[in-house]
C-alpha cells in the first residue's frame, strides 16, 4: 500500500517537472469465453462515469478516501474508451452485432445496454474498483423483460502501481463487467 502511494507520488512529481504529456491506453484484449445472447443486435449507450473520472487524468484513491489526479493521462476520453471496450467485449462474448451509440445501422437494435458507474478508480488497496448499475432495455416486450442490475467489481493492479498497471487493471475490470452483462442481462 505504501509502495503504491510512493510510486504514484513519484509519477506525479515527475510529470509536474514539465515535458510532454504522457498518455496511457488500456491494453486491448479479447475475451475467449462465449455466452449466448437472446439479442442479435445490441446498442451500448455512452457509459456514464462519476465526475472525477470524466477528465483525462488518471486518478488514485488513497487510504483516507481522497481521490487525487496522478498527473498521468488516459490515451482517450474515459467514457468513450470504456464504451468502445464494452461494445468490443460484448461482441466477442456473445457473437452479436454490437455497436456504441449512435446506432450506425439501418435496422434498429434488439436491445440497448446503459451503464452508469459510481466508482471508477485505482485504490491504495492495489485494485481498480468499478461499481454501479447497468440496464438492459429490449426493443420489443416479446424479447424479454427490462433489467436493472447492480455491479461491484475489482481487478488487481499487478506489479508496480503506475499508470500502465492501472490501465491494465481498468481493462480487466471492464471485461469483467462485459462478462456479467452478457451472462445476466443478455440471456
Amino acid at each position: 500500500m505504501i509502495r503504491t502511494t510512493i510510486a504514484l507520488l513519484g509519477l506525479s512529481l515527475g510529470a509536474a517537472c514539465g515535458g510532454p504529456d504522457i498518455r496511457f491506453a488500456a491494453p486491448a484484449s479479447v475475451p475467449s469465453e462465449r455466452i449466448a445472447s437472446v439479442y442479435d443486435r445490441i446498442e451500448v449507450i455512452q457509459v456514464g462515469l462519476p465526475i472525477y473520472a470524466t477528465t483525462e487524468e488518471i486518478v488514485f484513491q488513497d487510504a483516507t478516501g481522497a481521490i487525487t489526479p496522478t498527473e498521468a493521462l488516459w490515451a482517450d476520453e474515459p467514457a468513450r474508451a470504456v464504451t468502445l471496450q464494452l461494445s468490443r467485449d460484448l461482441a466477442a462474448l456473445t457473437g452479436a452485432l454490437v455497436a456504441p451509440e449512435p446506432w450506425p445501422f439501418r435496422d434498429f437494435p434488439d436491445a440497448q445496454v446503459d451503464v452508469r458507474v459510481e466508482d471508477f478508480v485505482a485504490t491504495a488497496a492495489g485494485t481498480f474498483v468499478l461499481t454501479g448499475q447497468y440496464f438492459v432495455a429490449p426493443e420489443e416486450e416479446a424479447q424479454g423483460p427490462d433489467r436493472a442490475v447492480r455491479f461491484s467489481l475489482s481487478a488487481p493492479i499487478v506489479g508496480e502501481a503506475g499508470p500502465r498497471a492501472i490501465a491494465a487493471a481498468r481493462n480487466a475490470a471492464v471485461t469483467q463487467l462485459a462478462q456479467q452483462i452478457a451472462a445476466n442481462g443478455l440471456r
